[in-house]
């Protein structure tokens, strides 16, 4: 225990703790807060605890003495570094100026930050929640954008390039959408890379560094969508600030509400849901005078899941109403390209997943079942998902054919999708199907068990 706690293995800790009392998975899960599902991978070592409110909750939660615990808290100012602050961005760099080189720095820190996360050794948490990421998204929406050209030595960039910049950032995006995220973050990464070095080398003018900041801020959120995707919460929070960044160079709000949606998704994700509802208010105070009903219905569908996790039930279902009437009128002139998903499906989606986590389940089933006849045919994670929600939906409510139908076709199209999201889902909707003494019941529990051994195998 005491090795484990200086050592910050909290899946070893979890596995030796549950041996000497003794406990069960549940009952461990039900002390942390954290999830049967999610306890079973970090004891299995396939997910790190990283972040610092978590690690703090679930210490205080099982008694771990203060005296054995060495807690790798990040410097609290600038003047208190911690030993290996060389390889994060510091609390300087976060809340520096916001500068095309500061941008372009910003680039590079998360490629830089990548290396240095997946070293073993490492011991710091860029986790920002609450005031400080609240005065980030501040600065994003106050600070002037400066002039964006240079003439350099090196090559003009010439529209075919940019063009095909942009072609391969929305090939990436397509992409995602069939197969998930868990195998696309190398060529994301390999793109911003190429995106960074023509914004930083290459000569160009005003119009052409805009739109190349705009290419690289849609990179750097495609590349934070993967890392989250794929369970990697810093990785992905690390590449959603700096498409912040690269969104305010670009002078365009609107990739800057794209990046905060996936900050907002991050925050209810891990347990902080008021970050969640602070970013979409601010994203959609920044682009109140665009013609944009799309955009503005998707970030009030994750304002809405926020305040679905804070129990606001209320708010709750205004954002959802007004999101509903905006998407009712279509697409609108400012209404960003990469925004092509956003439909009446979506909707149906966002509700029943907000019905979900308010316990109304009969309400959450029925949605989740009117969204799946209207989603695209190739987009098999979001089927996969909405199936997995949906099979907890209707088990929760006590019809337990409709869930096992739902768990049925979840576990057909997760099969061809790599997704830690997705698998943490199914392993809800797992945990529903034990509770049930069925014949048809075990045969789900043990086909996931399965699809879940293929997966990592093919990972």
């Amino acid at each position: 225990m005491r090795d484990s706690l200086a050592e910050l293995d909290f899946g070893r800790l979890s596995k030796r703790l549950r041996e000497i009392v003794p406990l069960r998975q549940d009952d461990l899960a039900g002390i942390t807060g954290l999830t049967q599902g999610y306890l079973s991978r970090l004891e299995a070592g396939r997910v790190q605890l990283t972040h610092i409110d978590r690690i703090v909750e679930y210490l205080d939660s099982v008694g771990a003495p203060a005296d054995l615990v060495r807690l790798p808290l990040r410097a609290a100012s600038p003047t208190a570094p911690s030993a290996n602050a060389s390889s994060l961005p510091s609390h300087d760099d976060v809340a520096g100026p916001w500068t095309a080189s500061r941008m372009v720095a910003a680039l590079h820190d998360v490629m830089r930050g990548e290396q240095a996360t997946m070293r073993p050794s490492r011991r710091e948490f860029l986790i920002l929640t609450g005031t400080a990421l609240s005065a980030y998204i501040h600065q994003w929406g106050i600070a002037d954008a400066e002039p964006l050209a240079r003439a350099l030595g090196g090559a003009q960039v010439e529209p075919g390039l940019v063009a095909s910049f942009q072609g391969t950032i929305d090939s990436l995006r397509t992409m995602d959408a069939s197969s998930g995220s868990a195998l696309l973050a190398g060529l994301a990464r390999s793109h911003l890379g190429l995106v960074r070095e023509t914004l930083k080398s290459a000569s160009y003018d005003e119009k052409t560094g805009r739109r190349l900041a705009g290419i690289a801020a849609d990179t750097a959120t495609q590349l934070g969508w993967f890392h989250f995707d794929a369970g990697n919460h810093e990785l992905a929070q690390r590449a959603l600030l700096a498409a912040l960044r690269a969104a305010h160079a670009s002078g365009d709000p609107r990739y800057g509400a794209g990046a905060l949606s996936y900050l907002a998704i991050q925050s209810y994700s891990v347990g902080n849901p008021r970050d969640a509802v602070t970013a979409m208010q601010a994203a959609r105070e920044k682009i109140r005078t665009l013609d944009s009903s799309h955009l503005e219905a998707m970030l009030l569908t994750r304002q809405a899941r926020g305040h679905a996790k804070l129990g606001e039930q209320q708010a709750c279902q205004r954002a959802l109403g007004r999101a509903a009437e905006l998407a009712e009128q279509g697409p609108a002139e400012k209404d960003p390209s990469w925004l092509y998903w956003m439909n009446r499906g979506e909707i149906l989606g966002q509700t029943a997943s907000c019905y979900l986590q308010l316990g109304e389940h009969k309400a959450a089933a029925a949605h989740f079942e009117q969204a799946a006849s209207t989603l695209n045919p190739t987009d098999l994670r979001t089927r996969a998902l909405f199936a997995s929600r949906a099979a907890s939906a209707h088990l929760l409510a006590g019809d337990r054919y409709g869930g096992f139908e739902a768990a049925d076709a979840a576990l057909t199209l997760a099969a061809n999708v790599q997704s830690a999201r997705l698998n943490e889902h199914l392993e809800q909707a797992v945990e529903h199907l034990r509770a049930i003494p069925d014949p048809r019941s075990s045969e789900l529990v043990e086909r996931s068990r399965q699809v879940m051994a293929a997966k990592e195998l093919s990972a």
